[in-house]
């Protein structure tokens, strides 16, 4: 073993000693967290913990490679590092256990996760970036396992882009792309599909991406024979082992107890992929997990003897003990002196973090009290508000629940009476409710001044000289305006470079910009969306392409849990503008045929989903986000692209408004909403509609999230009284999404003298061909008949059958 890490070799020993000294202390800090964490847990204070104890000294050994300006991406393991960065204090690590609502005193999330996630924090108070290079960063970790791997990429592809990508404005995002993607995985998931495609995929980006593995030989119970071919991760990635005749991975393996060892180590691959953007697998093994997985078990069930007498021994705190005494760098006596004093320091910043936590509700506690008394003098069901009170008066340290739950279940004594101190709850109970909902619903979109909704519209402009295209060229052409004008702004995806997207909607534009804003990827659309979001988190604004909205189910999982949550998880302290571009709608074949719209509304919320009819209210919409922060996904209608549409003079300005619908035809018999392809048969049934004598008022949602924010498809109703809403999704998907909205948050109900009713496609997917889509989604008779029958059922003599 080596007596000093490199690091140390132009400092003196007394330095050296110190600096040594200084990462035990945080080690032993960091494990301590850890047991107090867990008893914290078991007695009821916390509802659960999961800790890092075990991977401390690893994690000492890449703080120390870590620079202004990198970023990790990792999981809830990691806050021995959080600690050696400077970015978690212990009164912090023990906020984030008892779910302390305030961002100051929980700044990883307020207490919207569970300790062991971890974030810092990228924006200003007006939502505007901070300076990025002057700060070391973390993205906002998320629990589902692996699921950190696809922004990683993202995060480490940001430095290959600053670094060859002319014209950005890259001041607050990098130093001519030098930042490293620091990622961190417990060896149990590398098992996952988005491990193996991130790794995949950074070796043939060949991006600043170090990745480390820690081992301890588990997941959860399960060893690693049933987890991994040969039972070591390392082993078998070793055909990504970068050589003279290709590239690849440069895999490093070392033990986790070795602090040494592991100091050398991160300091060659810190070298090795911020100067020559070589990604580092980094192979972590021989670790413990002291307290077993989490809070929810003992390891001791499923460990045998030798096992745990092993990870007693290698111990990574243990081994770095053994290992100063015996190279002179402190003695017994004063390790246990700094073990001692750090003991004490743990217990006191849990303590002061518990009476933070209790103390929030204290004042509120003594103000609702004496309502309550009063509340209870002035009613005649006195005993049972009197039992009430007493209980919530017994509650030490009362819970906000607790106010409200207490509060509400009084007043159900009330009904029917009348008196001052009803009013008075009442009014606390309100403002109570206000003040702290926030505290767990705020920010599931963006609350800064770039906000979509703050876009203004900017219609298309014509003039004698514009000619009807093929609706294509419009996108090709606005997104030649973006890229022209927007440096930061790049596209990839499946088929996106070479050939111009499958629609060509791209035609030339890889030829005119490059391979790097304009690229070609691997069929990986997990993959593809965290590219956006580590990018996005780094400054970049990019245009995640999906080539089929069918294909999107297979990003999913990393939409729904890490990008439309990132805004909310952080409290507004990240955002990740990712534009994801798709094509769907009336195709044919069960699996490029899907509209899953209602799912898609369902798992996606702090996304917004774009539904454009044509190719100008699409490049429309990307014109809008480029001037908002927030991400949006775009679903072009896929038989639209060769549809004739005249070519707007002000491309790259115009934008279409987010959240507005539009009004396409007036009329006064029934108004009919709906949304994309499905939009254009609904105006040719309008047309057939005019023939028999009704009027129908046809509405274009434009987007689904946000919905109609303006409540102008109400203004519609009162006019017509008759409400259908037409949707290719299937049946209780996206229609009723939409019926919800116009019934309940418009009460639209009021005006209604019909039933308002839904027509949507089949329960099935679509079956191939053309007689497969007219028999599975709603074709021009189906809407005819709708809405005949709904004028039949109101006026049978002027609509007989």
């Amino acid at each position: 073993m080596q007596k000093s890490p490199s690091t140390a070799k132009d400092i003196s020993f007394e330095d050296f000693k110190t600096e040594v000294l200084n990462d035990y202390k945080l080690a032993v800090t960091s494990r301590e967290c850890s047991l107090l964490g867990r008893r914290e847990v078991l007695t009821g204070k916390a509802k659960f913990g999961i800790f890092g104890d075990g991977k401390e000294v690893p994690q000492l050994a890449l703080a120390k490679a870590f620079k202004n300006g990198d970023f990790r991406s990792g999981y809830y393991r990691d806050q021995t590092f959080m600690m050696a960065i400077g970015a978690l204090n212990i009164q912090q690590f023990f906020a984030g256990l008892y779910a302390n609502t305030d961002l100051e005193k929980e700044p990883m999330s307020a207490g919207r996760q569970m300790g062991g996630h971890f974030a810092t924090h990228s924006l200003n108070e007006d939502g505007s970036w901070k300076n990025l290079m002057q700060q070391k960063n973390s993205s906002a970790d998320i629990s589902p396992t692996a699921g950190q791997m696809p922004r990683l990429l993202g995060l480490a592809q940001a430095s290959k882009i600053y670094r060859h990508v002319d014209g950005i404005d890259a001041e607050k995002f990098s130093d001519k792309g030098n930042e490293i993607a620091w990622g961190t995985i417990g060896n149990a998931s590398t098992s996952e599909g988005l491990f193996w495609e991130t790794i995949n995929a950074a070796g043939v980006l060949q991006v600043p991406m170090v990745m480390s593995v820690w081992d301890d030989e588990y997941g959860i119970s399960v060893h690693a024979r049933h987890q991994t071919t040969k039972e070591n991760i390392s082993t078998i990635l070793s055909g990504f082992q970068r050589d003279d005749e290709h590239k690849g991975f440069e895999i490093m393996v070392v033990k986790g107890w070795d602090y040494a060892a592991l100091v050398d180590t991160y300091q060659k691959a810190s070298a090795l992929a911020r100067e020559k953007h070589v990604p580092v697998l980094i192979h972590v093994n021989q670790l413990t997990q002291p307290q077993g997985h989490s809070t929810s078990g003992s390891h001791e069930r499923y460990k045998s003897e030798d096992r745990l007498a092993w990870e007693k021994e290698y111990d990574c705190n243990v081994q770095m003990r053994q290992w100063m005494i015996t190279n002179n760098i402190a003695t017994e006596e004063q390790l246990s002196e700094i073990e001692k004093d750090i003991k004490k320091q743990v217990r006191d910043g849990k303590k002061a973090a518990w009476s933070d936590f209790t103390n929030i509700s204290k004042a509120p506690h003594q103000e609702v009290l004496p309502l309550l008394k009063n509340l209870a003098e002035s009613s005649s069901n006195k005993t049972f508000i009197n039992a009430l009170y007493e209980e919530l008066a017994s509650k030490k340290e009362p819970l906000k629940k607790d106010l409200v739950s207490y509060s509400r279940k009084a007043l159900r004594y009330t009904f029917g009476e009348s008196s001052e101190a009803k009013s008075t709850l009442e009014n606390w109970l309100t403002s109570y409710i206000e003040k702290v909902q926030p505290n767990y619903s705020s920010h599931l979109v963006s609350e800064s001044e770039w906000n979509v909704t703050g876009v203004n519209e900017v219609k298309p402009t014509y003039d004698d000289n514009s000619e009807d295209v093929d609706a294509r060229l419009i996108l090709r052409d606005n997104f030649d305006h973006i890229f022209s004008n927007h440096p930061e702004t790049l596209i990839f995806g499946e088929d996106t470079g070479e050939i111009g997207d499958v629609n060509q909607g791209l035609e030339g534009m890889q030829e005119k910009y490059g391979e790097l804003r304009v690229a070609d990827t691997g069929i990986r659309e997990a993959t593809i969306l965290g590219q956006g979001i580590g990018m996005a988190l780094r400054g970049l604004r990019p245009i995640a392409e999906i080539q089929y909205l069918d294909y999107v189910l297979y990003a999913l999982q990393i939409m729904s849990d890490d990008l439309a949550t990132l805004q909310y998880r952080t409290v507004g302290k990240q955002k990740a503008p990712l534009i994801i571009r798709t094509r769907g709608h009336r195709l044919e074949g069960i699996w490029h045929s899907g509209s899953p719209m209602g799912a898609l509304l369902h798992t996606l919320r702090g996304i917004h989903i774009l539904v454009p009819r044509n190719m100008t209210k699409a490049a429309g919409f990307y014109n809008t986000l480029l001037e908002a922060d927030e991400p949006a996904l775009i679903v072009e209608c896929l038989n639209g692209y060769r549809l004739k549409e005249k070519m707007p003079t002000n491309l790259g300005e115009f934008r279409t408004p987010i959240g507005v619908v539009e009004t396409v035809k007036e009329g006064k018999d029934i108004t009919l909403v709906s949304y994309g392809s499905t939009l254009r048969l609904v105006q040719q049934a309008a047309k057939e509609l005019q023939e028999v004598g009704i009027d129908a008022e046809i509405i274009d949602t434009q987007s689904l999230l946000p919905f109609d924010i303006n409540h102008d498809i109400i203004e519609s109703v009162k006019n017509t009284n008759r409400l259908l809403v037409i949707d290719e999704d299937v049946p209780g998907g996206a229609s009723a999404y939409i019926l919800q909205h116009i019934l309940e948050e418009q009460n639209a109900w009021r005006y209604l003298d019909s039933k308002p009713k839904t027509l949507t496609a089949k329960a099935h997917r679509p079956a191939y061909g053309t007689d497969g889509d007219y028999f599975s989604k709603p074709s021009t008779e189906d809407i005819f008949d709708a809405v005949y029958e709904i004028m039949h059922e109101s006026n049978p003599t002027q609509f007989p059958k």
